[in-house]
C-alpha cells in the first residue's frame, strides 16, 4: 500500500514539474509577444513623418507647377509683344520706304519744273533766225534763267576764285607759276556746285604749287 501511495505521488511530483515547466514557458512567450508602447509610438511617429515628408513633396510639387505656369504665361506674353512689335516695324519700313520714295520723286518733279523752261528758250534759240549776236544774247539769257532756276532750288555755284580745297575742288592740273600764291587756283575747267553742304559737284581746276 505504501508502495502504490509513493508511486502516486511521484507521478504527481512529476506532472507539477511538467505543468511549471509549461507555465514557465507561457510566460517567456507571452513576454516575447508583450508589445512594448514606446515602440508603437515610434512606429507611428515614423508614419506621420513619411506622410508629411509626402504632403511636403506634394505641395513642392503645386508650387513648382505655379512657377512653371506663370514663366510659360510670361513666355507667351513676351512672344505675343515681339510679334506686334515686329509687325509694327514692318509696317513702318514699308511706310518709310514708300514715303523715301515719293520724296524722292518729288525731288525729282520739282528740279524737272525749274529745268524745262531752260529747255524750252534753248529749243527755241535753236529754231530762231538771226545773227551770232542775236543767238549769243538768246543763250546768256537762258543761262540766267538757269541760274534763277538753281536759285529757287538753293544750288549755289561754288566758289574757286581763292585757295584749293580738295573738299570743293578737283585738281586736274597742277603749275609753277610766280603770278598765283602757292595752292591756289590758277584756273577753272568746269564750275562745281553745291546745295547747302551737299557737294553735287566738285569744281574742276587748275593749281599753282
Amino acid at each position: 500500500m505504501e508502495d502504490i501511495k509513493k508511486e502516486v505521488l511521484e507521478e504527481n511530483e512529476e506532472v507539477n514539474q511538467e505543468v511549471d515547466e509549461v507555465t514557465k514557458e507561457s510566460n517567456e512567450n507571452d513576454e516575447t509577444l508583450e508589445v512594448n508602447p514606446e515602440e508603437i509610438l515610434t512606429e507611428q511617429e515614423v508614419q506621420n513623418d513619411s506622410k508629411e515628408d509626402k504632403e511636403d513633396e506634394l505641395d513642392m510639387l503645386r508650387k513648382n507647377k505655379d512657377e512653371i505656369q506663370k514663366l510659360t504665361n510670361e513666355v507667351e506674353t513676351l512672344k505675343d509683344r515681339l510679334l506686334r512689335v515686329t509687325a509694327e516695324y514692318e509696317n513702318y519700313r514699308k511706310r518709310t520706304a514708300k514715303e523715301k520714295e515719293g520724296i524722292y520723286t518729288d525731288a525729282c518733279a520739282d528740279v524737272i519744273k525749274e529745268v524745262l523752261p531752260v529747255i524750252d528758250n534753248l529749243e527755241r534759240a535753236v529754231q530762231a533766225d538771226g545773227s551770232v549776236e542775236d543767238l549769243k544774247k538768246g543763250i546768256e539769257m537762258t543761262i540766267k534763267g538757269l541760274e534763277g532756276s538753281f536759285e529757287k532750288l538753293g544750288v549755289e555755284e561754288i566758289d574757286a576764285s581763292g585757295e584749293f580745297d580738295p573738299n570743293l575742288h578737283q585738281a586736274v592740273m597742277h603749275i609753277e607759276d610766280e603770278n598765283f600764291d602757292k595752292n591756289s587756283i590758277a584756273e577753272v575747267f568746269m564750275k562745281g556746285y553745291k546745295r547747302g553742304d551737299k557737294v553735287i559737284r566738285h569744281s574742276v581746276v587748275k593749281v599753282a604749287n
